[in-house]
């Protein structure tokens, strides 16, 4: 009798124990098919994007999109059908149909050149009623898309070549047309490619003169540092790779610590050091103003163009 007391309390708790297992293990596997059943309606609530003019930038937001894995439909066009065959292999559906691409879709991206995009709007008029449009073109503001297609919502953006990688600075402004939660969504698409920011439509020209055409510049300083490496007797292949992650790191480290550029300088500078004999070379290039003037003429070469596209609108 005394060891059936002793014993029965040891097979009680056991027995609670494992019904205590077992009652966690089944709410676990349940809270596991909830999961799986949540993702599978946010799957069937993702937008159909369409990319129209899938070319050097459109083309990178579409592989952008398919990388980072997004659910949704997307959708490029182009001309030419047989460019688009990487795109295909990705996973993008491909069609040379502007309207039908346009109908099958909840947000659209329009990249193409500016002096395409009146006809392209005027061909896709009847389907994006009520749609949010993102267009990568330079230089055309906001009222004219809206004179163009007054029932459609549109995002005027500017990313740039960076974007093939995911690392690109977009600045983007929005109509008036545009609600808070076509906001998120349009920052929730443009941060696949990059960092998006946005910014007073007044400053469009400068952004695109600046970072849309940037990585031009960049590549001709990296080059050039190719170059200097060359002649001073690197290998080619290690000439480019410093250049570029020279400049890929001095760029993350200035937007990490928040540090102003001159300061940066300032770090590598020793007295009587190589560094200060290079910028002594370098300030008498005049570098700095070059940048500057190349710049402003971007700057007022994209107004040249807008007024040109936009003084027969209609």
């Amino acid at each position: 009798m005394a060891l059936i007391c002793m014993v029965f309390p040891l097979i009680l708790k056991r027995l609670i124990l494992g019904s205590i297992r077992r009652c966690f293990l089944i709410l676990y596997v349940q809270s596991l098919l909830e999961s799986d059943n949540n993702l599978l309606r946010a799957g069937e609530d993702l937008d159909n994007i369409a990319v129209i003019g899938a070319g050097v930038i459109g083309g990178a937001i579409v592989k952008s999109l398919l990388k980072k894995g997004y659910e949704g439909k997307v959708i490029a066009t182009r001309r030419d059908l047989e460019k688009l065959r990487e795109l295909k292999a990705l996973g993008a559906e491909v069609t040379i149909n502007n309207k039908e691409a346009a109908k099958e879709s909840d947000i659209i991206f329009l990249c193409v050149k500016p002096n395409d995009i009146e006809k392209v709007l005027r061909e896709i008029s009847d389907e994006i009623k009520g749609k949010i449009i993102v267009s990568t073109a330079a230089t055309i503001p906001l009222n004219f898309y809206k004179e163009v297609v007054p029932h459609a919502k549109f995002v005027r953006t500017m990313p740039n070549i960076a974007a093939l990688v995911q690392e690109a600075y977009i600045a983007y402004c929005c109509d008036e047309s545009i609600s808070p939660d076509d906001k998120k969504k349009v920052e929730e698409l443009l941060s696949i490619m990059g960092i998006p920011q946005e910014v007073e439509e007044k400053y469009m020209d400068a952004i695109t003169a600046l970072s849309g055409s940037g990585p031009a510049y960049v590549s001709i300083i990296i080059e050039a540092l190719m170059y200097a490496g060359l002649r001073v007797g690197l290998p080619r292949n290690i000439a480019l790779y410093s250049a570029a992650q020279t400049v890929l790191g001095t760029g993350k480290l200035i937007l990490e610590t928040q540090e102003h550029p001159a300061k940066v300088k300032d770090m590598v500078t020793t007295p009587g050091g190589t560094t200060i004999e290079a910028i002594y070379e370098l300030e008498g290039s005049q570098i700095r103003q070059a940048l500057m003037r190349a710049i402003k003429e971007a700057t007022d070469k994209c107004q040249r163009i807008r007024n040109e596209l936009i003084k027969d609108v209609g």
